[in-house]
């Protein structure tokens, strides 16, 4: 496969540009996963990596978790004490 570039750098995109590249990409990985060739997956892979590289440096907060979706805030919130909190 030649490893030319797939696309505008990340860095270089502004905001609305990369969400919308990021929601293209994930709307069209189940496609690039079932019928896609193997070279197609890679490229699909590498961007995809790239672009969500991307938008968590950039936004954080809102790839943070919501604390109910990790261990520690299940426990804390059904009562049970967390581990090492104590």
């Amino acid at each position: 496969m030649t490893d030319r570039p797939h696309g505008v750098p990340p860095a270089e995109l502004d905001d609305d540009t990369l969400r919308r590249e990021m929601t293209h990409l994930h709307e069209t990985r189940h496609d690039t996963v079932l019928g896609g060739s193997e070279d197609a997956l890679e490229v699909h892979t590498r961007r995809m990596l790239e672009l969500e590289a991307e938008f968590l440096r950039r936004f954080p907060s809102e790839a943070a978790p919501d604390p109910r979706r990790t261990r520690a805030g299940s426990r804390e919130e059904a009562g049970r004490p967390v581990p090492g909190s104590g």
